[in-house]
């Protein structure tokens, strides 16, 4: 009998144990993620998908970015951001319907969530609203204080009166705004009409933006485009041209880093609404630069792959653009960084995993060309505590239900026994 206490005794140390071990176990990686630092401020080459229990920013803040990248392959299998941060810590940022994806601020630290309004705090897990909703945003200056985005004033209903004419126009010309998330201040900036802006981009000193989109209804069905250069602080108008059909912005980085040039995503091939996907598929596309002074062209083009879709930072005067290889389905999808330069070279700077189909690098990172990190993988101990305590809980019962039927059976056969 006694031999059947003692091991009893030892079912519930072990149980004990066992639970002890889960729950030290985010401990035990925190620890070892601190022989991280020494590669702290430096993009991964390569990030892989997270485990399907791992924890959100706001059960375990993991502190700035090093980057983050959209993928539906995690628990709520729709697209969700995944933060990789400096240390190599795994996190998932859950993206509501149709919210889109948001902005990393240049440190690392905030994630700007679009439409909401709302600046989620990567190192603590906070979230608050900061902004008035419907905020699309493009950029973030360079000084990490301000963010460029867009709001929409078009009515969402159509209104009719007793003779069935239309009373509202729903197209209406859209707002470009400068916002700081931090103050709660947003400014309209008179960058002259446009139906809808489709990106933009700050000037490297911060003083001037770049904005594209079409300037009317008619170009936007036709999917022609005006390029605006305006000072946000004085509203003051610099130039504009005309974009047309096979020209665009080239994203949030488009500016040349040392301000005189602003580069373009242009193309060759079928144009306009009628395409087919595959007259598409089959653009041959280059980047081109025009003068930040003037508009006018300048320099010489530098072609680019098909799936290249903007530039998201310079390597000294080489673009450092964004790749989405892959077909029409996000699952077949994955995002590479890529850094090209003149003479037609190409070095892959990041990849994601398959199914990605955005990734995001702070500002900060960018600018310093802080890539060739080690590749971290994500932690399966990295978990939100309900998973810990879903795991331990069972075993702790399990053995006291088991102590307790032993207990029972001895007292049992103890009362049986002749005298």
């Amino acid at each position: 009998m006694r031999k059947t206490v003692g091991r009893l005794r030892r079912a519930t140390v072990v149980g004990v144990a066992l639970g002890l071990v889960v729950l030290g176990a985010p401990a035990a990686t925190a620890a070892n993620s601190a022989v991280a630092d020494s590669t702290a401020g430096v993009v991964p080459s390569q990030v892989r998908d997270p485990w399907l229990w791992q924890a959100t920013v706001g059960q375990r803040p993991a502190g700035p970015a090093a980057l983050v990248f959209f993928t539906d392959r995690t628990r709520y299998f729709e697209s969700t951001g995944v933060l990789v941060a400096r240390d190599g810590a795994y996190r998932l940022i859950p993206i509501r319907v149709a919210e889109g994806h948001g902005l990393l601020s240049p440190d690392g630290r905030h994630y700007l969530r679009p439409q909401s309004g709302e600046l989620l705090d990567l190192t603590t897990g906070r979230q608050r609203r900061t902004m008035k909703p419907g905020l699309g945003p493009f950029a973030w200056s360079p000084d990490g204080r301000r963010v460029l985005g867009t709001r929409s004033n078009d009515d969402s209903v159509i209104s009719f009166g007793p003779d069935n004419q239309q009373l509202n126009d729903p197209e209406k010309p859209d707002d470009l705004l400068v916002v700081d998330p931090y103050q709660c201040t947003e400014q309209v900036v008179p960058a002259g009409t446009f139906a809808a802006h489709h990106a933009a981009a700050w000037s490297p000193a911060g003083d001037l933006v770049a904005v594209a989109g079409p300037p009317d209804v008619a170009a936007s069905v036709a999917e022609r485009q005006r390029l605006v250069v305006v000072d946000p602080a004085s509203g003051s108008l610099r130039w504009q041209v005309d974009l047309g059909d096979r020209r665009v912005l080239a994203g949030p980085a488009a500016w040349h880093p040392d301000g005189s040039r602003v580069a373009l995503l242009a193309f060759d091939g079928c144009a306009g609404p009628g395409c087919t996907p595959e007259q598409t598929a089959a653009r041959a596309w280059r980047i081109e630069f025009v003068d930040a002074a003037s508009g006018q062209a300048v320099g010489q083009p530098l072609p680019v792959a098909t799936s290249t879709s903007k530039i998201v930072g310079w390597r000294g005067d080489d673009p450092v653009v964004q790749e989405v290889s892959g077909t029409e389905r996000d699952t077949d999808r994955r995002v590479v960084l890529a850094a090209l330069s003149p003479g037609g070279a190409r070095e892959v700077l990041v990849t994601a995993p398959a199914g990605s189909t955005d990734l995001a690098v702070p500002g900060e990172l960018l600018t310093r060309a802080a890539f060739g990190g080690p590749e971290p993988r994500p932690s399966p101990f990295a978990a939100p505590l309900w998973l810990y305590l879903a795991l331990v809980v069972p075993t702790l019962l399990a053995v006291a239900l088991v102590v307790r039927r032993r207990r029972r059976r001895r007292r049992v056969a103890t009362g049986a026994a002749p005298a």
